[in-house]
């Protein structure tokens, strides 16, 4: 075979592989045996509570036919994992993995061929059992003893299967959570909880509102800073170093009471949010469209409108970093950022080092759902410890801090128009949304996306929020083509240039809005026709898996034996998240007092290949949870010069005692690949609640949150 054809072949072989894998195509980067019997497996998407290190190491047992005890996932590190860009997107088990699953199959397969010269027999003759290999009563080797190094300094081919479906031993089985019983014992294993010897704490002093410039600061009435703390000043970045937490946040107080600030654009008026964001400059695309094979006429036009708030990701525990400079290796970072080596490519721009003097190490933090305060802490803890003289700094931001100062998931308003012919048929749809960008993360801009870069002496250009491409989710169009068999639909999307407020992604991205929207106006127009809403969507759904999950989930509810209550109330919402990972459809039960009450919450999912069942409840559970705070509590609230709703009872989320009752129904489908779960309930719980608000009190609010207030004002 000639060299060009050889060069030709491996590039198509390239081209095939899983995305994860094709940037990182060494077999070694991926796991090492080590010799005390066990496998280490570097993964680059890093353990954020989903339990997604649990699920990667089910599927290394299974493709290398080893228990799950053997199995190290080790630690995300940009010094030693593969670059798999961010852990987000419900893609981990779909990319990771997969990327994983042909590594280890490929892995398995040299191993079987050297261990078969090794012993003499044939490949066919030997067997796997739990790392060790040999024929039956013959001699034996093991994974430990043939997998050296250089057997696995190699790039992957991508052309051994993995195995099917039907073998799985591990897969598919509920497995215990690596990452639970440090949490649940209270071990030290959050980057809080992380000491290091001769640490320093800091604390850095934000601006009076987003944009304002520090004008002065009395530098002179500061000399008798809190225990010794010292300041650390470049432009309007201004930060402490002190011996405790404690003397660093007095220390900050005091820095606040003798600075001023000038500038800093207005707000919009908070009460007019939906119409300030119609009436920007905005970039306007066309999502997709379709016409209808046959026109038909239109007898009528439903049009309603719906808005969401911009929403704090409102993590319990506050970001947290800790930043060391090392004379050799020249800056080390612990943080629990979801994407390491974006983080790196910014700190890196931003403090002007080769990326190679950087390691940036993952610690598990709070609960993270998308862009959070990890980046922009990791970035004070760095830029602090740059003063620091070697000692090591650690950076907790303030309960204010986290809820004023993280990106914000962004405000929106969708309009949705359908055409409706004699008979009742929907024959036109239309989809308008309004929103920033859904995306402004470190690593994926010209200028980095670092909260602290942009109040520098040299500042760096804060850049516009952007939203992915439609192919690869979209962000405020996520969701926003319906998955009903419509024959006609026009989607459009208006990208919002201002960015008042700082957004980026938050859990949905905008699947969240758009779904309660569509979901929301399908029960509309079932209601205009007094049809019953779940027969209303089957009759336009035609992909099997979703009528499976909206079939089972109200059957799962008993649907049809629903009883009419006063101030009770039941509601469905469906969606497939992205239109391409995992379907969920949702039964909401709920109960109109002073305040909605959410009692039950029914669920059916297809997740496709189930790697572990109760990970997948978890996910579901906690996704359905959360959209319900969001759906009855939570919004941002600012006035004209800054964000308000810096506390937890400005800014309230669902309590535990308020938690809905949910039950998850898999529907198995071992023969499809593997789709993330993480995001699929959020937008099908809106839209399941806000329907069964109307069906209990026959009000539709149309404007999220649904508070009580809004309910009021909508029945009087």
């Amino acid at each position: 075979m000639s060299a060009a054809l050889k060069a030709e072949r491996g590039g198509a072989a390239a081209a095939a592989l899983p995305t994860s894998l094709r940037t990182n195509r060494r077999l070694s980067q991926w796991l090492r045996f080590d010799a005390a019997g066990f496998v280490e497996v570097f993964s680059g998407k890093v353990e954020i509570g989903q339990g997604i290190l649990t699920a990667l190491a089910q599927i290394v047992a299974d493709e290398l036919d080893i228990s799950l005890t053997r199995v190290r996932m080790m630690t995300a590190s940009t010094a030693v994992s593969p670059d798999e860009a961010l852990t987000a997107g419900s893609l981990s088990v779909q990319d990771s993995g997969t990327a994983l699953r042909l590594v280890c199959a490929e892995v398995r397969s040299i191993c079987l061929r050297a261990a078969a010269d090794r012993l003499g027999q044939s490949v066919d003759a030997l067997a796997i059992r739990d790392g060790n290999i040999g024929a039956d009563g013959g001699r034996q080797t093991s994974y430990w003893e043939v997998a050296t190094a250089e057997l696995l300094d190699r790039e992957a081919s991508g052309q051994v299967p993995p195995k099917p479906a039907g073998t799985h031993r591990v897969v598919g089985t509920t497995a215990e959570r690596l990452d639970l019983a440090d949490k649940v014992f209270g071990q030290p294993c959050f980057v809080h909880d992380l000491e290091l010897p001769a640490m320093l704490h800091g604390r850095v002093l934000r601006p009076a509102s987003p944009d304002a410039g520090l004008a002065d600061l009395d530098e002179e009435a500061l000399r008798a800073l809190p225990g010794e703390a010292r300041i650390v000043r470049d432009g309007s970045f201004v930060g402490v170093l002190a011996e405790t937490e404690a003397i660093a946040e007095a220390a900050v107080q005091k820095l606040a009471a003798h600075a001023k600030w000038e500038g800093g654009g207005e707000l919009p008026d908070a009460a007019r949010l939906p119409q300030w964001l119609k009436a920007q400059e905005a970039e306007t695309s066309i999502v997709d469209s379709k016409s209808a094979a046959r026109v038909s006429s239109v007898a009528r036009t439903l049009k309603a409108s719906y808005t969401r708030p911009y929403l704090a990701h409102a993590a319990i525990g506050p970001a947290c970093a800790l930043a060391q400079t090392e004379a050799s290796s020249g800056l080390r970072v612990w943080t629990h950022s979801q994407g390491i080596f974006n983080l790196r490519r910014d700190l890196a721009a931003v403090l002007g080092l080769e990326e190679s003097r950087i390691v940036v190490q993952h610690v598990q933090g709070a609960g993270c759902y998308g862009h959070n305060g990890a980046d922009d802490v990791a970035f004070d803890a760095a830029r602090l410890a740059q003063a620091a003289g070697g000692r090591p700094v650690r950076v907790q931001w303030s309960r204010a801090d986290d809820l004023s100062w993280a990106p914000f998931g962004p405000s929106m308003v969708v309009d949705v128009e359908a055409d409706l012919d004699q008979a009742g048929a929907i024959v036109g749809w239309r989809h308008e949304v309004w929103s920033n960008g859904h995306v402004l993360r470190p690593g994926r801009t010209a200028s980095p996306a670092l909260l602290g870069a942009w109040h520098l002496s040299q500042p760096f250009a804060r850049p516009p929020a952007t939203n992915p491409p439609v192919p690869a989710g979209g962000g405020a169009e996520r969701n926003a083509i319906p998955l009903y068999a419509f024959p006609a639909w026009q989607i459009v999307s208006h990208r919002v240039l201002a960015m008042p407020l700082r957004t980026s992604a938050l859990r949905s991205l905008g699947a969240y809005a758009n779904v309660f929207a569509i979901e929301s106006f399908i029960d509309e127009i079932a209601a205009s026709q007094d049809a019953d809403p779940v027969a209303l969507r089957l009759r336009y759904l035609d992909d099997p898996r979703a009528r499976a999950v909206v079939e089972r989930a109200a059957a799962k509810a008993r649907w049809g034996e629903w009883r009419k209550r006063d101030g009770h109330g039941h509601g469905i919402g469906f969606a497939r998240y992205k239109n391409t990972g995992a379907y969920c459809a949702i039964v909401a039960e709920i109960e109109a007092e002073a305040e909605i009450r959410v009692r039950r919450l029914v669920i059916a999912v297809d997740v496709g290949l189930v790697i572990n069942p109760d990970g997948v409840a978890n996910q579901i559970e906690g996704g359905a949870i959360q959209s319900t705070s969001w759906t009855l509590r939570e919004a941002v609230r600012f006035d004209r010069a800054r964000v308000t709703s810096d506390n937890w009872e400005d800014y309230p989320i669902l309590r535990c005692s308020e938690a809905p009752a949910v039950e998850v129904e898999i529907v198995s489908r071992p023969e499809q690949p593997a789709a993330g779960a993480g995001e699929a309930a959020q937008g099908p719980t809106a839209a399941a609640i806000g329907n069964a608000v109307f069906d209990a009190l026959g009000v539709r609010i149309r404007d999220l949150p649904l508070t009580g207030e809004r309910i009021i004002a909508a029945a009087t």
